[in-house]
């Protein structure tokens, strides 16, 4: 069985998901909007499931939205935190590496990074501070190279400029302690390890946003409820689950460097998420490398990870000015095993030297 690497796409499912979700299923089923008692059973599960969930997120059950995806969750924050603030010209300003549903909800002016993925922050404060400005977004972390982004600090610029700002939290949830003074949040289920199809938004009280959806239907009710009682789980395992992976994570930033010639190990190596690392490979077809390393038995992500399935170059990549092809993230998750970052890494070498060997481009 293939080796999974790849958790920063999506998390396996945590047990207390699935024990969650079938349990779930028996009243889940539901429409938790009637009024006939089986109805109602599933409205205690639903408002269970909210509560549950704010308490992980420290968050009111008010601000709570919960959405068909994370990436539902993200184009409503930039598109309904836009129309709160609608007046003639308005601005949505964001950093360069940020998700692609972010980055496609909305036209914006572009705040470049530096060559770890952070966000300039002086260029940052100079465009919040402009003229029209109704939005401003930053991830919590990138999801391409691990770099935890200086949220706090952005939002206090923001809150100096009277800008609410959105925080993509996608990566960050139920792996590393949320950011503080944001007006919008989105995470997403199964990047913890809860169920596909839930996207949680978080609007905070006295944020202008109009939700532009026409209707909005009933939540997966036994999906929303496993969603909830895994991330209570992951939390609870979460210190100790970073330190684990930490730690095999910098194995692999070393040892790579160290074994794999004209390499580049991207992102902080110690502003970083805990479970994620890249590497860009010169002279290396990424197409190549990743179907060669799913032949070794290794699923890992290789190209723009919002993008795999065309391997386009990466807009984060590019942006923090690093090499933009021949690039493998390696994402690991709480079931990871030290033996299969062993194994790994005792391959990775001889893959890369074979494929550049039939690229003729070896010793270069």
């Amino acid at each position: 069985m293939s080796t999974y690497f790849d958790a920063a796409a999506a998390a396996p499912l945590h047990p207390v998901a699935r024990q969650a979700l079938l349990a779930a299923l028996d009243d889940g089923w539901l429409d938790p909007g009637k009024l006939y008692s089986q109805a109602r059973r599933a409205r205690q599960l639903l408002d269970a499931a909210r509560g549950a969930m704010a308490d992980s997120l420290g968050v009111r059950e008010d601000e709570l939205h919960f959405c068909p995806s994370g990436t539902d969750a993200a184009g409503l924050a930039v598109r309904g935190g836009l129309a709160g603030r609608h007046r003639a010209g308005v601005t949505f300003v964001h950093s360069a590496v940020e998700h692609s549903s972010v980055l496609q909800a909305a036209p914006g002016v572009a705040v470049p990074v530096d060559r770890l993925g952070r966000v300039d922050l002086d260029v940052f404060a100079r465009e919040v501070r402009a003229p029209g400005v109704a939005l401003a977004a930053l991830m919590s972390a990138n999801h391409e190279v691990g770099t935890i982004q200086p949220v706090a600090d952005a939002a206090k610029l923001c809150e100096d400029a009277g800008v609410p700002l959105y925080v993509d939290a996608a990566q960050s949830t139920g792996r590393v302690s949320l950011p503080s003074g944001w007006s919008l949040l989105s995470a997403s289920a199964h990047k913890w390890g809860g169920p596909p199809g839930v996207g949680v938004l978080v609007v905070r009280k006295g944020t202008r946003w109009l939700d532009p959806r026409p209707t909005i239907a009933p939540p997966n009710l036994p999906a929303v409820v496993a969603a909830a009682a895994s991330l209570r789980a992951v939390l609870a395992t979460a210190e100790a689950d970073a330190a684990r992976l930490s730690a095999l994570v910098d194995r692999v930033r070393i040892t790579v460097s160290a074994t794999v010639p004209d390499v580049e190990v991207v992102g902080d190596p110690v502003d970083r998420l805990p479970h994620l690392v890249t590497f860009s490979c010169l002279y290396v077809d990424g197409e190549a490398l990743l179907h060669a390393l799913d032949r070794e038995g290794f699923a890992v992500s290789s190209g723009s990870s919002c993008t795999s399935s065309t391997l386009r170059p990466s807009h984060v990549l590019e942006a923090m000015g690093v090499l933009s092809h021949g690039n493998v993230r390696v994402s690991l998750h709480h079931e990871t095993t030290s033996a299969e970052v062993d194994r790994f890494l005792a391959v990775l070498p001889g893959v890369v030297a074979g494929l550049r060997a039939e690229a003729g481009v070896s010793g270069l």
